[in-house]
């Protein structure tokens, strides 16, 4: 046990140019910014042992990204372990695209929808979800490298920037994510499932309305910033056209309101990958048009509810409930912590690949191919087409990267804070795995940190494999339900054996 030092640093990741928008089967151009994105980290050592966890306003960081990342940061500051830097996403869908470069994620055998598409049709004819070519618009490649740069310095700037701390690790409540996959009575469910139908009959999963917690102080107890982990994306505002931190960022702005503008806020997404910011049984319909093929609405029912969780409003509310939970629990602080037990561990697990049927390979050439033969006359996709075929062509891709590949590989870490632990993974993992870990951890707090090290989309239960649709398609993920038992079992063994050593 010893003295805990802390450091903090803030980067914008706003380019100066307009930004092609992540996150939709359609493309949509930044008109303005809303509020500003940017990557947040806080450095953590006490007794030789190091932790770097930044979170950044993107829709997701895959393992080629941080690996330039961590380049980046060698040339900087030998001093980091750059093995022991954690990056994770919230995963808001109003940040910028950014190029994937070659590494064993992205050089995989598992090819991309539009690779697959471009063996049953011309090219020039499929759906581009690239950037539009204008010189006004930042591409995903100038994207790559401002992105890693600046996520990059934060990381430095942190470490550099550390100082003997106080620390309390508290829990709040504020109500944000609820499940998104509704189920019907033949045995299926959907994402974003229409409930007003005799044919619904429950939500898929539960939610999570806690916030694990952790202040930071200067040694005069003054407060330098806080990390909060909520089991909800940022992806209120998804569909809009303009650049901004989602509710992360309209709770950052109300933190400084109230404390100053030299406070940080680290928000981290919880398990969440069947989690939403909007109530599907109190359904409120947006205030502006959206274009979303999994959300049709025809007989609409006016709710007394939230406002739009699509809109502003919505951002507004969700950020104000947060801050406002976040400042009532920090005027109840009694216990400050000046030394603790730190240790990090950074495991690399071996989680089967969720596997396609011949069955199913063979219903997925047959679809796609019936799908085009109906579209000759068609010039090119819109999201509609894109977000139908991507079904089968992410089977097909499946199906033949399989005949080689059994094994994905992903990075985790494991961290022990005092009482509080802290198990990271790459996928949108479904809350349910997420509350196995909670409930069986032995520490007092445990904080799960999805969407870090990788990008390995949805990770689904068995429940929602059988149910289908999207996030629970082969299409959706790399790892099934299998994998995800593994991983849970796994992870609570490693928090487990840190308390037991």
């Amino acid at each position: 046990m010893g003295k805990i030092y802390i450091g903090w640093a803030e980067e914008s990741i706003v380019p100066d140019k307009k930004v092609s928008l992540a996150g939709q089967f359609f493309e949509r151009i930044s008109e303005y910014v809303e509020s500003e994105i940017s990557v947040t980290a806080i450095a953590i050592e006490s007794d030789g042992e190091q932790a770097i966890l930044a979170s950044a306003d993107l829709g997701n960081i895959t393992m080629g990204q941080l690996k330039m990342v961590r380049e980046k940061v060698e040339k900087l500051n030998h001093e980091i372990d750059t093995s022991k830097i954690i990056v994770a996403a919230t995963h808001t869908h109003t940040s910028m695209c950014v190029a994937r470069p070659n590494s064993a994620e992205e050089g995989s055998t598992i090819k991309s929808t539009i690779e697959i598409l471009s063996e049953f049709v011309p090219p020039e004819m499929l759906y581009n979800a690239l950037v539009s070519e204008d010189d006004d618009i930042i591409t995903p490649d100038e994207a790559l490298v401002f992105v890693t740069d600046k996520i990059a310095k934060a990381v430095v700037d942190s470490w550099n920037n550390r100082k003997e701390a106080l620390y309390a690790n508290e829990f709040g409540r504020a109500p944000v994510g609820m499940c998104r996959r509704v189920c019907y009575d033949d045995g299926s469910a959907q994402m974003w499932g229409d409930t007003n139908t005799a044919n619904f009959v429950s939500l898929e999963g539960g939610n999570d309305s806690g916030i694990e917690l952790i202040y930071t102080f200067d040694t005069n107890k003054n407060l330098t910033g806080v990390i909060a982990n909520i089991a909800c994306p940022a992806q209120i505002l998804e569909q809009r056209s303009f650049i901004s931190g989602d509710y992360w960022g309209r709770t950052k702005a109300n933190l400084r309101k109230k404390f100053g503008e030299g406070i940080y806020l680290l928000g981290v997404c919880g398990a969440a990958g069947d989690q939403c910011p909007r109530d599907l049984v109190r359904w409120v319909e947006p205030e502006t048009p959206i274009d979303d093929p999994n959300v049709k609405r025809p007989n609409v029912i006016e709710h007394k509810a939230d406002p739009s969780m699509y809109d502003i409003s919505g951002c507004n509310r969700v950020g104000k409930r947060v801050a406002n939970e976040i400042i009532s629990v920090f005027e109840e602080i009694k216990d400050y912590h000046d030394e603790a037990i730190f240790t990090h561990k950074v495991l690399n697990m071996d989680l089967p690949l969720r596997k396609a049927t011949m069955e199913e390979y063979n219903m997925a050439v047959r679809e796609i191919k019936h799908y085009f033969e109906n579209l000759k006359d068609k010039k090119s996709f819109d999201f509609e087409d894109t977000a139908y075929l991507y079904v089968h062509a992410g089977t097909i891709s499946r199906f033949r990267a399989q005949q080689n590949q059994e094994i994905h590989t992903i990075e985790s870490h494991v961290i022990r804070l005092g009482d509080v632990a802290f198990s990271t993974n790459p996928f949108e993992l479904f809350l349910d795995y997420g509350n196995r870990i909670k409930a069986r951890s032995k520490a007092m707090q445990t904080f799960i940190v999805q969407l870090a090290c990788g990008a390995s989309d949805y990770l689904p239960t068995k429940k929602a494999e059988e149910g289908g649709h999207y996030s629970a398609y082969i299409s959706s993920g790399k790892v099934g339900s299998e994998g995800g038992d593994l991983f849970t079992r796994r992870t609570i063994n490693e928090i487990n054996k840190m308390w037991n050593d």
